[in-house]
Order: C-alpha cells, then structure tokens, then sequence
C-alpha cells in the first residue's frame, strides 16, 4: 500500500497545494517538535539529569535513529 491510499484525501490536497519551502518547514517544525517531545520525556524519566546531559542524549538518540 502505497502512502497516498494511506493519507485522507483532505490532507492529500492540502500537501499537493504547498509549494516545496512550505513543506520543508513543515518538515523542519515536526523534527524539532519530536526532539522537544524526547527531551521532555527524557527529563521526566530522569530528573536528576542536567539540561547538558538531556541534550547530549537527545542528539544520540536522533543521531541513532533509524527510519
């Protein structure tokens, strides 16, 4: 199944009507909403960690990740 048969066809328009910038900002604003969601979760799960380590796993993990 390809993702267009995947997506609500509201939202298929809406992505086919946004120039290239468009959607590359929209890219970027939902990669840095994931890495805020990891550092939030991260300082959650560990508050004794310093803002420096946070960030320092963060990268690591995004670093790391696979698709």
């Amino acid at each position: 199944m390809t993702n267009d048969k995947k997506m609500h066809p509201e939202q298929k328009r809406i992505f086919q009507s946004m120039t290239p910038e468009q959607k590359l900002k929209v890219a970027l604003q939902l990669y840095y909403s994931a890495r805020e969601l990891k550092a939030a979760g991260l300082r959650s799960q560990n508050p004794g960690w310093t803002e420096e380590r946070i960030q320092g796993k963060v990268r690591e993990i995004f670093l790391y990740a696979g698709s």
